[in-house]
């Protein structure tokens, strides 16, 4: 194996380093290394996230990364110079200087790889490659010497993927009662011989075998709420009782997620619970998401034949070397690397999946091979379904899930539950939204590229069979000509709105601008209420709700004769054809509600407020940008119709999370939890369970607050992470509350730290998605990560990669309209309520961002907030027990430089030494 004798770059915030090809690296300035980019191809890593470095958009070359992707699709890789050399099996490059040497080696070895036998993934190499070297990808013309041209025409993508499997449907559970014996004797079994035993987790699965017991009666399920302290193991204690009753009832558990680490971690303990295989082949564990997660096949195949064109459709045929390999078709959090498509800086990602719910189900040419339809007819034979909060909601309202809706479910990460029912059941009526409903009826606009198409198209034979449904598709197709086409944004803003909902929207701009109090400069969404509306918006509400109606009623016709189509079974009618016009029945609906959701948001503009509704006018912006225009609605508590929908059916639900409650000086507040349940919407009381953590917070961990670091006191800010950074050697992770301020804090930092071989990321700056970054921080200890909420939830890091958390400030509730009404709403129950209702919000926020911290018995850190207003009340928020120290920076600096063993030991001096004088 022999470097590849060509050119090498990398760019750091350290600086930038050219090697030749033959030569020696020498270090460079930012424009030697641009020309040279110009002059010819060099080997690079990561093209976006170098062009960045440089400050060259345009920079392009021969990424390595996209050479991994096309010799290893589907396999891990963190792209960063030290996960390139592991998962090739090369030395670590020891800095930056050693870095472009490395790039020649990794791309010799890959290449030295494409010609040994035992390559796996040769299949349909050699037919990409070609592919490929019409679209002029760089890497073309270096791989064609090294993949040989097999003796057999290979077989093209669509006829190697596998078929799934018409089954029948799964008997009814029986009905079981699972005793606690058993119970802690299967989870012995599950931890193992020596496993140390953990009282508090016997504790939590005898506890959470209620939850599958038989109902008593309808519409009245057992419901626990399950407080689990981190390092409790709750997913073996749900697990437990959890496979245990499926084996028994022959009955399937759902469990679900917010966020997709957990769904990779239950993922792995669940292989201690079942096999990966049953012994007929089929799989007693699954992962569901929603569709957009997965690779559409007729999206692939039209961007295969000239639907993408440039690099997007380079990107086309490296998806589908992956999706030959691929175990399940999972775009997002499955195993395509999550950074193959910000390789590609366009959304080629997202336009390979069913984004808008236009699938045509058994219409589709691939619809036996649907990596979506496998997963669905999987789900209904599993014993276990891992699913996220959002498609279990979505699936109970409206689900067309072929294992029917879920009867017994485990939402772990219960403390989102809230919030993910208060996405999944608002409305919204904007520009966006009302965009694509116009698309999925009339189909693409005049020259527009791929394979969408129109209700007509879509449904071409019912409408030559059936003249009564013919008529009903006409009438749509003209009534959607009403809904805004593209270009709307800019006529909007230039004062020429086109049709009855496009003129809503600009009387919806005009009043939101009219009424903001932020300043235009500030670049972020603006809103208003829905009070005190101009005559004119009102009158075009009633207009626009009359354009909707007029959509919506031949909707409603065409999905009765498509249910008469059914019925009468003409010959022509097979068994695809019933599952097609089934499919677009269910889509039908789908539309049907949403514009009915959309008819009554209108109907009560002007007039007097829904107590149960929050509605709102708002313009999205992004960095003044304007993305979105429209109104908002959202149920005042989201858990009313949680408990009508996703609760009344079920039989049994467990709620569970490490902060399920909120910590008040008075202790858990469990009535809180409860409300936040749903189960009072039903008059249930439901069970309660409480396990502590057995972590030694006392001695494994501090809260430092620093009190001279001024708010609004940029340079100050910055300055304290730099150092704060320095001073723990890097794995910090660094969590701010608004984008702004943590882009100028890297911008003024990222550099200096570079030179010091502490390497700086930084969400909404490096043009790398979140799970990628968490992964690059995750595999250097020296890596430090700066982010925003979304890290606060998603990432697990265990062991020393992260050990100092960094707040910049006290997370207060952002002040929207919607915060303030359910605010008013907690002030009008009970007095003080509404400072309760903040800093329930706030402590949890802490609590959350805390539990990055301390991940496993061995790890340990600080929890640093630079905020010297920090209110009292809130320190309950942390695990009891920890110090909680209010420090200048100085002394943060002393405390995360020794780390919180020395600090300890420490503070346990100076108490003995006050003790004895």
């Amino acid at each position: 194996m022999q470097p590849l004798p060509l050119p090498a770059l990398h760019a750091s915030h350290a600086g930038t380093w050219l090697r030749e090809a033959n030569g020696e690296t020498r270090e460079c300035s930012k424009g030697e290394a641009v020309m040279a980019a110009a002059d010819t191809p060099l080997l690079l890593m990561n093209a976006p996230l170098v062009a960045s470095r440089l400050g060259y958009p345009d920079l392009s070359g021969l990424d390595v990364l996209e050479l991994f992707a096309f010799v290893h699709p589907a396999k891990f890789c963190v792209p960063t110079p030290r996960g390139l050399a592991h998962a090739l099996d090369l030395q670590e490059p020891q800095n930056d200087a050693a870095v472009p040497a490395l790039l020649q080696a990794a791309a010799g070895a890959l290449v030295a790889a494409c010609e040994r036998a035992e390559w796996r993934e040769r299949e349909g190499a050699w037919s990409a490659l070609q592919s490929l070297a019409r679209l002029r990808w760089p890497w073309a013309q270096v791989l064609a010497p090294h993949i040989r041209k097999p003796e057999r025409a290979e077989r093209w993508l669509f006829t190697r993927l596998p078929e799934w499997e018409e089954t029948p449907d799964r008997p009814q559970p029986a009905q079981v009662l699972i005793e606690e014996p058993e119970i802690k004797a299967h989870l012995e079994r599950l931890t193992g011989e020596g496993a140390e035993r953990r009282e508090g987790q016997r504790h939590f699965a005898a506890g959470a075998g209620g939850v599958f017991a038989p109902r008593d009666a309808r519409r009245r399920p057992h419901v626990l709420l399950a407080q689990a302290g981190t390092g409790i193991g709750k997913t073996l204690g749900y697990l437990a009782p959890a496979s245990l009753w499926a084996a028994k009832a022959g009955g399937t558990v759902w469990v679900s997620t917010y966020t997709k680490n957990l769904q990779r971690q239950l993922r792995r303990e669940s292989g201690r619970a079942w096999p990966s295989l049953r012994d007929d082949g089929s799989p007693p564990v699954v992962v569901r998401k929603g569709r957009e997660n997965y690779l559409c096949l007729l999206n692939l195949e039209d961007a295969l034949q000239g639907g993408f064109a440039g690099r997007p459709a380079i990107l086309a045929h490296l998806v589908a070397r992956w999706a030959a390999y691929s175990q399940d078709g999972d775009m997002i959090g499955g195993d395509l690397p999550g950074w193959l498509g910000t390789l590609f800086r366009k959304r080629g990602i997202a336009a390979l999946t069913d984004q808008r719910g236009e699938c045509v189900y058994a219409g589709c040419p691939h619809y036996r091979k649907c990596f979506i339809e496998r997963s669905a007819r999987a789900a209904a034979q599993a014993d276990l379904v891992i699913a996220n909060h959002a498609l279990v909601m979505v699936n109970a309202a409206r689900g067309r899930d072929q294992g029917g809706r879920p009867t017994r479910i485990v939402f772990d990460e219960g403390h989102h539950v809230f919030d993910a029912a208060d996405s999944t059941f608002s409305a919204a009526l904007t520009g966006q939204e009302a965009i694509e409903l116009r698309r999925w009826i009339v189909g693409p606009e005049r020259g527009a590229r791929g394979r969408r198409r129109g209700l007509a198209a879509r449904l071409a034979d019912i409408a030559s069979y059936d003249d009564a449904g013919g008529l009903a598709i006409e009438a749509a197709v003209r009534a959607a000509q009403d809904l805004p086409s593209d270009g709307w944004l800019g006529r909007l803003a230039e004062g020429a709105p086109l049709g009855p909902v496009e003129s809503l929207l600009a009387q919806v701009r005009a009043v939101t601008y009219a009424r903001d109090e932020s300043g235009q400069e500030a670049g972020y969404g603006i809103e208003t209420e829905t009070a005190q509306l101009p005559g004119e918006l009102v009158e075009a509400a009633l207009i626009a709700a009359q354009a909707l109606a007029a959509i919506r009623q031949p909707l409603m016709k065409l999905g009765g004769r498509l249910e008469a189509v059914i019925e009468a079974g003409p010959d022509w009618l097979d068994a695809a054809g019933r599952a097609r016009i089934e499919g677009a029945r269910h889509s039908l609906g789908w539309r049907i509600d949403l514009l009915a959701a959309w008819e009554a948001l209108l109907g009560r503009l002007g007039g007097p407020a829904d107590p149960n509704f929050v509605d709102w006018l708002a313009v999205d912006r992004n960095d003044a940008r304007e993305f979105d225009v429209g109104i908002h609605r959202h149920w005042l508590d989201p858990m009313q119709p949680f408990a009508k929908v996703v609760l009344e059916p079920a039989h049994g639900i467990m709620l569970t999370s490490a902060t399920l409650t909120d910590r008040g000086e008075e202790g858990p507040d469990w009535a809180h939890a409860i409300a936040r349940s749903g189960a009072a919407h039903l008059d249930l009381v439901p069970g309660q369970l409480e396990a502590a953590s057995p972590f030694d917070y006392a001695a494994r961990a501090e809260v430092l607050i620093v009190t001279d670091i001024g708010r609004g006191d940029l340079p100050a800010l910055a300055g304290a992470y730099a150092r704060l950074i320095e001073a723990s050697d890097g794995g910090v992770l660094g969590l701010f509350t608004a984008i702004r301020r943590m882009r100028a804090v890297h911008g003024r930092i990222a550099d200096r730290l570079a030179r010091g071989g502490l390497p700086l990321y930084a969400q909404h700056v490096d043009p790398i998605d979140t799970g990628t970054l968490t992964d690059i921080f995750r595999d250097d200890p020296r890596a430090s990560l700066l982010g925003t909420d979304a890290l606060r939830d998603g990432v697990d890091v265990p062991g020393r990669s992260l050990r100092c958390v960094v707040m910049e400030s006290v997370p207060w509730p952002r002040p929207t309209i919607l915060h303030r009404a359910r605010r008013a709403a907690a002030a009008a129950a009970l007095d003080g309520g509404a400072q309760r209702h903040d800093d329930r919000i706030i402590r949890a926020r802490l609590a959350q961002a805390f539990g990055r911290l301390i991940r496993t018995r061995e790890d340990s850190g600080h929890f640093v907030l630079l905020s010297p207003a920090f209110p009292t009340r809130l320190r309950s928020a942390f695990p009891e027990g920890t110090p909680i120290l209010r420090v200048t920076l100085d002394e943060a600096l002393q405390r995360v430089a020794k780390g919180v063993g020395a600090a300890h030991r420490d503070n346990t001096d100076s108490i003995a030494e006050s003790q004895q004088t």
